[in-house]
């Protein structure tokens, strides 16, 4: 029994379970005897996954391959949820990922690069296209190519990173000015005391 079958095995058990609590699976992976199962909430809905959704995960599927035991051998359940900067492996994750931000290493470098950063335009079964942070042109890249990717957690938008820098130096100023007003008041009340 290949490794692609057991995990295709393993999944055909886990998706209903995963599923019928509203979430889907993101990614399977079997490597060193530790069955890696991350869940997230499907495409579009606002909400992410929360610890009790991981532990129910985890029991459930857990007496599921107990149960039904499509494993050799002895292996370790690993459930949680892809993060913030999620791992990019297969051609369904970067669709999931469209105009986010993402980070990718080469296997070899093209064009001169073999670390690219920028936003993901397009994707496809076959390659992705990025714009790239540095110089603004779109890079097209195959999987084949592709070495390592994830996304890339960034602190709100442009429009929100500006008005809190906006806030942030209004309340400097506003700090300034009241502490300027209280040595102003200090300066009075010495020079009164000293006359």
């Amino acid at each position: 029994m290949t490794l692609d079958t057991v995990v295709e095995r393993v999944r055909l058990l886990v998706a209903p379970i995963v599923a019928d609590l509203g979430l889907e699976i993101y990614d399977l992976e079997l490597a060193s005897g530790v069955l890696r199962l991350s869940v997230d909430t499907p495409p579009g809905q606002p909400s992410g996954v929360t610890l009790d959704n991981i532990a129910l995960v985890s029991r459930l599927v857990s007496r599921e391959l107990d149960h039904n035991d499509p494993m050799p051998g002895r292996y370790t359940l690993e459930v949680s949820s892809p993060g913030l900067e999620r791992p990019l492996r297969t051609p369904a994750h970067f669709l999931r990922e469209l105009n986010k931000v993402v980070s990718v290493r080469l296997h070899h470098a093209i064009d001169g690069r073999r670390r690219l950063q920028g936003v993901l335009l397009r994707a496809d079964d076959r390659a992705i296209v990025v714009c790239l942070d540095d110089t603004g042109t779109e890079m097209s890249v195959a999987h084949s190519d592709i070495e390592r990717a994830r996304t890339v957690f960034v602190w709100g938008s442009g429009a929100d990173a500006a008005k809190k820098q906006s806030k942030t130096q209004s309340k400097t100023q506003s700090k300034k000015q009241s502490k300027s007003k209280q040595q102003s008041s200090t300066d009075a009340m010495t020079k009164e005391v000293a006359s």
